[in-house]
């Protein structure tokens, strides 16, 4: 993803330890990868809006990690300017180290207790009526994070009972019973994105295994048939469109109702390279064939993100099943 910067006039934070680090040691030593130059249909303004100061402020009061922040993600002043932000838990520090993500990685510190009702706070001060819940990758924790998922989704049921809650999960590989735990505390949308096709894998999301996030997903049906499910990928990243149609093939045998589809943007020279540009047009093609294929919701477009619009596309997603049912 491409990364914004803020172009506010506040004082530069004093540099703590951990920023003096490599932000990505595993990459450090690689040969550079050129970073394409963007095509004139990805554009984004730099955030400057008074409401994007808000959600700044907000963000930094109750000391929150957002993903919007950490992924450099291009949508974020028009999302922290509309009081939408995706919130990232466990940490700022993934212990996986996948070749797209622009996420810190390392050892990560100790889980914050504390961090549920600073989350929940920021909720209910924002006024959310939508909020998205992700986190790192904590393969060093024995649920994987999974019991702090639930906490955090019943501090926001206490703070703010009208908010709906998507949770975008890791994928809790090699731990049992943790998908049970945040299913049981029933969030709305639970979200696990794939990121690319199989053939991808060991090369872009090498800690991950295909057919076990497809699985998670299924899993998932079965504990909660009324729970809306979501998965996302990136496009750009060397996958042939036949692969991605059988990706939406898997993603539908395991009634997966949302899909978003993105195109990949390089964080910096040391990651995965862009190896093509999506164009708009054959984003569309792809959500049409999406819905032929009985996804419920679709999102493609090159600046299609996960958490981008979640609200009103959790609108739209509980009014296409009640039109289904006949409601």
């Amino acid at each position: 993803m491409v990364t914004i910067l803020d172009t506010l006039n506040r004082p530069a934070p004093a540099q703590s330890a951990d920023d003096a680090k490599p932000r990505h040691p595993e990459k450090a030593h690689r040969p550079d990868n050129p970073v394409a130059r963007k095509p004139a249909w990805i554009r984004v303004k730099a955030p400057t809006s008074p409401v994007y100061r808000e959600t700044h402020q907000v963000v930094r009061e109750n000391k929150l990690v957002t993903v919007c922040e950490e992924a450099g993600c291009p949508n974020i002043g028009e999302c922290w300017s509309k009081k939408h932000a995706s919130f990232m838990i466990l940490g700022d520090t993934c212990t996986r180290a996948c070749a797209f993500c622009n996420v810190r990685t390392g050892m990560p510190g100790a889980v914050d207790k504390n961090e549920p009702e600073g989350i929940a706070t920021a909720v209910a001060t924002m006024g959310l009526e939508h909020v998205v819940i992700t986190s790192v990758d904590r393969d060093d924790l024995d649920d994987g994070g999974a019991n702090h998922f639930a906490d955090v989704i019943a501090a926001i049921r206490a703070r703010a009972p009208k908010t709906t809650i998507e949770v975008l999960t890791p994928d809790f590989l090699r731990k049992e019973g943790a998908l049970e735990i945040v299913v049981k505390a029933k969030p709305d949308v639970f979200n696990h994105n794939l990121e690319t096709v199989p053939s991808k894998y060991l090369k872009v999301r090498p800690g991950a295994r295909y057919f076990h996030s497809i699985r998670l997903l299924q899993r998932v049906k079965e504990l909660d048939p009324t729970m809306f499910t979501k998965s996302g990928i990136m496009v750009g990243l060397g996958e042939e469109r036949n692969e991605v149609l059988q990706l939406m093939d898997d993603l539908r045998t395991a009634d997966v109702d949302f899909l978003t589809i993105g195109q990949y943007l390089q964080p910096s020279k040391k990651h995965h390279p862009v190896l093509s540009f999506v164009t708009p047009e054959e984003f569309k093609a792809y959500e049409k064939i999406a819905y032929a294929k009985g996804f419920l919701k679709v999102s493609a477009s090159p600046l299609t993100r996960s958490s981008h619009h979640a609200g009103e596309d959790f609108a739209d997603l509980r009014a296409a099943r009640a039109a289904k049912l006949g409601h």
